[in-house]
């Protein structure tokens, strides 16, 4: 006998079993997605909390109850802290990380070494790099990397601006810092393509990071042993 709802169940054959076993497990993962709200304010604050990445329903309501808990000054500036940030952060005309004017500081700091440039997913990889301490030329964010499964393709990315970057003179070295992963080689491989016949030398950082690890998870140690002991590109798939 198998209790689904207000039914009960009773059943001869093993398959017809396994079915109704399956069918009752999803009726009570449905039970329970839906939860009651005192208010449709706090469903509403619950919802879109639980849109963002790594938080769920049971993590977005803890954060709207800790809101309630609050001072009213508190929660304002927070959200302000989010609109402003929505509508009015800059990305630089030059590397495309994330900046408050046109320029960011970065690529204004006149001790930087601007023959060297340093290829990077996004932004994050920036911040990564940078408390290695072990980097002191410039940066070249992408926006992403190529990956035909999530229809992102060259076109997709910053990948022209770092061409034109290039043929002004200004670089003599690109390290390429992607990921180890197949759509991280496979877009090392298609800027060293597009680079060829260039001035420029075209080094890739070293495997202390692991073959398929995400370069913001790599710790600042590693990563920045393979900043120093980066490989020419040539040497990197010739096996």
């Amino acid at each position: 006998m198998l209790n689904v709802g207000n039914y009960k169940i009773k059943f001869h054959f093993p398959h017809l079993r396994n079915n109704l076993l399956l069918l009752q497990t999803e009726l009570r993962k449905g039970d329970r997605m839906i939860q009651k709200f005192p208010s449709v304010l706090l469903e509403n604050a619950v919802c879109e909390l639980a849109r963002l990445p790594g938080i769920g329903r049971k993590t977005a309501l803890r954060l709207a109850l800790n809101m309630l808990k609050r001072s009213q000054d508190e929660v304002s500036s927070l959200g302000e802290a989010i609109v402003n940030l929505r509508n009015h952060v800059s990305y630089c005309r030059i590397c495309h990380n994330i900046c408050d004017e046109e320029i960011c500081n970065i690529c204004n700091d006149p001790n930087r070494d601007a023959a060297l440039l340093c290829v990077v997913e996004n932004i994050k990889e920036v911040m990564a790099i940078e408390n290695t301490g072990q980097f002191h030329g410039l940066y070249h964010v992408l926006g992403g990397i190529i990956s035909p499964m999530e229809g992102i393709g060259p076109n997709d990315l910053q990948i022209s601006s770092l061409i034109r970057r290039v043929q002004s003179g200004d670089v003599s070295e690109i390290i390429l810092a992607l990921s180890t992963t197949m759509e991280g080689d496979t877009t090392n491989f298609y800027i060293y393509r597009k680079l060829t016949g260039l001035n420029v030398k075209v080094s890739v950082i070293a495997r202390g990071v692991s073959i398929g690890d995400e370069i913001e998870y790599a710790d600042e140690i590693t990563l920045g042993r393979s900043i120093l002991n980066r490989t020419n590109f040539d040497d990197s798939f010739k096996i």
